[in-house]
């Protein structure tokens, strides 16, 4: 932390000039040997006793027109050197770190390389496979969607026609949203490639 200033231009000159004068002998004299100490470095202690001074002595000069130019003098900050046992454990434990990063990286990476046309037959497979289930996953919503409505409405109507009826309309909305969220996932699915 900062504990003292280096001396500018302006407090050397109200020093030296004798616009500081009608100090006190003593404070004059620290004033005048901290300006002559190597670097002029003059500690905040002294300025705190240098404006309590002027400000009783009532002087036009105040304070901060004094350090006009001044410069804060920052001790410069000594970093202690590392424990050697300390820099072998981080070190071990970045080693760790990054091998479990690789690890994770390559957890499905095979080393053996697949034949191109076995590779592509089995892209094939499951593409098919996917389709096949996403139909028969509709067929069987339609159906259910056809049956339940029947079964149901026939304590609301008792004609068939108006049970047929209602049933096939409640069948083609739930086949039209299935339709349309098959529709939505293939567009994302095809969105991503």
């Amino acid at each position: 932390m900062a504990s003292a200033v280096r001396a500018g231009h302006r407090l050397r000159r109200a020093a030296e000039g004798g616009e500081l004068a009608a100090l006190p002998a003593g404070l004059q004299a620290e004033l005048e040997a901290a300006l002559a100490s190597q670097g002029a470095l003059v500690p905040f202690s002294l300025l705190r006793r240098l404006h309590t001074a002027l400000r009783e002595a009532g002087y036009p000069l105040y304070l901060h027109e004094l350090l006009e130019g001044c410069e804060i003098d920052l001790p410069e900050v000594l970093v202690p050197p590392r424990n050697p046992e300390l820099v072998a454990r981080l070190e071990r434990i970045k080693a760790k770190l990054a091998n479990e990063e690789y690890r994770r990286m390559t957890r499905n990476v095979t080393g053996q390389q697949m034949n191109g046309t076995l590779a592509e037959f089995g892209r094939q497979v499951r593409s098919v496979k996917a389709v096949v289930i996403t139909i028969f996953n509709f067929i069987v919503t339609v159906v259910t969607a056809f049956a339940c409505t029947y079964l149901g409405s026939q304590y609301v109507f008792a004609e068939t026609a108006a049970r047929v009826l209602s049933a096939v309309i409640v069948a083609s909305v739930v086949g039209l949203a299935e339709l349309y969220v098959m529709v939505q996932t293939l567009e994302g699915d095809l969105g991503k490639l």
